[in-house]
């Protein structure tokens, strides 16, 4: 019997590895990279240098006079900078303290800079010891992102769980804002702060800045999440990206660039309801997101990158991302380098809103961490940005549990089942150990089951008894049968029947098309659902059951009144998961009562509908992806 039957989970995997691909810029491998012709990083080698990390990263506001950002010689040469003269008024005398040899003469000794150096500590996993050591030293010299760690002052304070979330300042933006009108604000208040004079050089230096950061971005649809770490996130669902042409990198062609693009976004919509589709026609001002590669001062962007060995790219919450094309980056299963594909998904992420997260296993940590090839975002990542946009929902036109026996390596013979949601030609595989998709999934229904509609198909029936072991997918008027040992579907039978067949051939008395079925074990019947009635079909005498068709909550009655799917459902079946039959409407789920409930609860009616609760909160992360990533090529 199927009780003695010990049932195990069989994963199955789906590699993903680049298309061939024209090599537009150089035919050759990344082994013959000569990486001593790149500008490398300087170093954090003492705590001057340390200071200037922690200040770059947000630890520490700087103050430091060779810190801040003074005009170029040209600006302070332009016919709008100020007369000498004119300077005199902005001049101030010292306070009598200013040669006592305070915290400000020396500032790697003061409290404050001892207090970011904690802080780093912590973040980073390390000894909180406010020492600039040897570990401390080579965590700031790791490979990292160039957001920001920490928040601004309006943002959330160190208190607000630290080891999980850091918001970059650009978080307390407004939902109306722009990546370019913040800049231009962030420009100008600083430079307010600072100098009290509008004609002053810093001030016309603001004004180019302004000017500049509005040519690169446009305003984007946004939201405010309304969570208490401040939050944005795009307020529509597809979200268009694109390669710019002048941004292309000099170490991978073109289509690897873009393949490894697209891999990345969609690996954050097989667990978000996001879309991202690659739009090469539309004006450059209308695109979500824009990616590029450059050096030093690259694409017109405020910041600069500081060449091979640090930071190897930046972004901005719903903004746009550069790639240091000092790096050495590398495409998918390269093993050696900087991985493109991981560090696209980590800036992705700070594009749709994510902070940095200090979680081990989190993509979305601020060190480049080196891993396999094989690596996929974290429960916590999935989690993170199902905060901000929600779970994924929608309708299924069938699920079930596919059985199947297998022969192991020493010849023994195993059962083994895996869960399976369909939908629109395309299907999940559920992980039920994980409680996930499997990673990689949709997949077209024509590449994983041969022979049957690859459109997808209504229902799923499993006939398990003594004699009879058959497995059925229905469609529209017709049925197919299932060689699962061949895995494929038959087109003639041992017993000579052809295959598509007519259901009212092979199942006289059921109508069709149905809505969903399943059998049920106990009594050897299936349970045809069509409309608000309901079939019991005895496969022992291949006839429907005496008194059938009956209305659906007759059969299945609710247990909390008003609370039932009533009829025209989506999908049923029986879950050797949780041993119980789910009947699926919407998005929502019922289960019914099974034989250990009425064991417990002795009150409870026989075949009853528990109370309905959300799909999305039973199964996780089954998410559609853009149509233009569906298809891509391995």
């Amino acid at each position: 019997m199927l009780t003695s039957i010990q049932l195990t989970v069989l994963f199955l995997f789906v590699n993903t590895g680049s298309a061939g691909a024209e090599k537009v810029f150089h035919s050759r491998d990344h082994a013959d990279v000569d990486m001593t012709l790149h500008h490398h990083a300087d170093l954090v080698v003492d705590k001057d240098t340390a200071w200037q990390f922690l200040s770059k990263y947000g630890f520490l506001k700087s103050d430091k006079w060779d810190e801040q950002n003074l005009p170029e010689e040209a600006e302070f040469l332009s016919d709008e900078s100020p007369d000498v003269k004119d300077t005199v008024p902005l001049i101030h005398e010292g306070t009598s303290s200013s040669r006592r040899g305070s915290e400000s003469d020396n500032p790697t000794e003061s409290s404050n800079f001892i207090s970011a150096l904690k802080e780093f500590q912590m973040m980073s996993g390390l000894p909180v010891t406010g020492v600039f050591d040897d570990a401390t030293k080579a965590a700031m010299n790791k490979p990292r992102c160039g957001v920001s760690d920490r928040g601004s002052p309006t943002g959330p304070t160190s208190t607000q769980n630290p080891t999980l979330w850091a918001p970059s300042p650009i978080t307390a933006r407004t939902s109306t804002e722009s990546t370019a009108d913040s800049a231009a604000r962030d420009t100008a208040n600083d430079t307010a702060s600072r100098i009290h004079d509008q004609e002053s050089p810093n001030a016309n230096r603001s004004r180019k800045k302004r000017h500049l950061a509005m040519l690169l971005s446009k305003s984007r649809p946004r939201r405010s999440t309304g969570d208490e770490l401040g939050l944005m996130a795009f307020s529509k669902k597809v979200l268009t990206w694109r390669l710019i042409g002048e941004g292309y990198s000099s170490q991978l062609s073109i289509d690897d660039q873009k393949y490894i693009f697209k891999l990345a976004f969609r690996m954050w919509s097989e667990v978000s309801p996001l879309e991202f589709a690659e739009d090469t026609h539309s004006p450059l001002e209308e695109i979500d997101i824009k990616l590029g590669f450059g050096t030093g001062r690259h694409l017109g962007c405020a910041q600069t990158f500081d060449g091979a060995g640090q930071e190897f790219a930046h972004a901005w919450f719903l903004g746009d991302i550069h790639f240091d094309d000092d790096e050495h980056f590398t495409g998918l299963n390269a093993g050696t380098g900087i991985s493109l594909l991981k560090v696209a998904v980590h800036e992705i992420g700070h594009v749709l809103g994510l902070p940095h997260i200090y979680r081990p296993g989190s993509i979305m940590q601020p060190s480049y961490l080196p891993q396999d090839s094989s690596f996929e975002l974290d429960w916590l990542d999935r989690k993170a940005i199902q905060q901000l946009y929600g779970g994924c929902k929608g309708r299924f036109s069938t699920v079930f549990d596919w059985i199947r026996r297998e022969r192991t390596a020493y010849g023994e013979i195993v059962i083994r089942f895996n869960t399976y949601f369909m939908r629109d030609g395309w299907y999940w595989l559920y992980e039920n150990r994980s409680n996930r998709t499997r990673y990689g999934d949709p997949v077209a229904v024509r590449v994983g089951w041969h022979g049957i509609p690859a459109s997808g198909v209504d229902a799923y029936v499993h006939v398990w008894t003594w004699t009879l072991d058959a497995v059925y997918f229905f469609k529209g008027t017709r049925y197919w049968r299932y060689d699962s040992e061949n895995d494929q579907a038959y087109a003639e039978d041992s017993e000579g029947r052809k295959y598509p067949r007519l259901i009212s051939e092979g199942f006289p008395g059921v109508p069709s098309p149905i809505d969903t079925a399943f059998f049920d074990r106990r009594n050897s019947h299936i349970y045809f659902f069509k409309g608000m009635n309901v079939y019991s079909f005895d496969v022992v005498t291949n006839a429907v059951a005496s008194g059938f068709p009956q209305r659906i909550s007759e059969v299945f009655p609710a247990v909390k009144r008003g609370d039932h799917p009533g009829g025209y459902l989506d999908a049923s079946y029986f879950s050797y998961t949780h041993n119980a039959v789910f009947l699926l409407k919407g998005v929502h789920f019922w289960r019914l009562v099974s034989s250990r409930d009425r064991w417990l609860h002795p009150s409870l009616p026989r075949n009853g509908v528990l109370p309905g609760q959300q799909v999305d909160q039973q199964w996780f992360d089954i998410c559609n992806v853009h149509d233009s990533a569906l298809k891509m090529s391995a």
